[in-house]
């Protein structure tokens, strides 16, 4: 049977038995279990998971409990991708001496961690992993901030946001860096599938999964994680946040194709000024001070010119 027929298709997705159980220590509205779940239940085939420490990690596997109902191990903060290749390295291994007893099953390696697992602490494991060429995918659960630890910063806090290490206040409007591009980082290591995904857009998300799937070689997947402990929204709201994202372009969806071809995936019929996507969380609310609104303003352009550059990128094809 060929791959692609074993790729679940939308309607099977939709009423598949969870490989990633409900009962979790997650925050209410934490988007993090809708993308685990998505992923999971993607693909029939068998899974080989691994997470680093997290929200994701500390929160589903709380002795002598577990959500997982697959292959699962919790490997350090910074490694969860070198954990997880290290064991597709060991089935390959094997299946090549003729030493599995079922050799026609092809489980799926899968890495989850935070933003702070991948933009920063676990970032050269990432790209060795990539630059191996291991069979795995990556997801990144960015949520924007070092939410298990304290609401600390990491490199993937866009400007503007106010953390426990970039509090604002009367002489700072927060983080001072803009956000790391990781999707350029990624695409640039030539790997076969990069994509950028949101939990609103789930058909779109299931998509790139399945086709991260069907691909041989590293894939990254990064996915906006909504959390209304740190972003500080009220848990009901985390699908609007989510369209807001989108909708705004303050998080486009695309994927990046053997490094080289780029094309957008949502395109929303009515853009939203990104002012609405910012004042719908606390984290922005001081950038609504006079003092401050010139943030708003540069928040625009930038989005505005990413959108741009994005669209020159597809129509190129380079």
């Amino acid at each position: 049977m060929s791959e692609m027929k074993k790729i679940k298709n939308l309607k099977e997705f939709s009423t598949s038995a969870d490989r990633f159980e409900g009962a979790n220590l997650l925050c209410p509205g934490c988007a993090h279990s809708i993308i685990v779940r998505e992923v999971l239940n993607a693909t029939n085939d068998d899974l080989v998971l691994s997470a680093s420490t997290g929200c994701l990690e500390v929160c589903t596997a709380v002795y002598p409990y577990t959500s997982w109902d697959a292959s699962w191990i919790h490997i350090g903060f910074e490694n969860g991708s070198t954990a997880v290749a290290g064991a597709e390295a060991m089935y390959n291994a094997l299946k090549k001496k003729g030493r599995l007893k079922q050799p026609e099953r092809n489980p799926k390696f899968i890495s989850f961690a935070g933003d702070g697992a991948s933009y920063d602490i676990g970032f050269q494991w990432i790209s060795g992993c990539f630059e191996r060429g291991h069979n795995i995918m990556h997801v990144v659960l960015d949520n924007e901030v070092y939410a298990n630890t304290g609401g600390q910063r990491s490199s993937s806090t866009p400007i503007g946001g106010s953390n426990t290490t970039t509090p604002a206040g009367t002489h700072s409007y927060g983080e001072k860096q803009n956000k790391k591009d990781m999707m350029a980082i990624m695409a640039a290591h030539g790997g076969p599938y990069v994509a950028q995904v949101s939990p609103n857009k789930w058909k779109d998300m299931v998509k790139k999964i399945q086709h991260g799937f069907s691909v041989d070689g590293p894939v990254f997947i990064n996915a906006a994680s909504q959390c209304c402990t740190e972003w500080k929204f009220d848990p009901k709201d985390t699908m609007h946040l989510a369209d807001l994202s989108t909708d705004t372009l303050a998080w486009p969806l695309y994927e990046i194709i053997d490094g080289k071809e780029l094309n957008i995936t949502y395109r929303p019929k009515n853009v939203i000024p990104v002012e609405e996507y910012l004042a719908a969380q606390g984290r922005f609310k001081h950038l609504f001070k006079d003092e401050y609104k010139y943030l708003i303003k540069e928040w625009q352009e930038r989005v505005d010119s990413n959108w741009a550059y994005l669209n020159r990128r597809e129509e190129a094809r380079v």
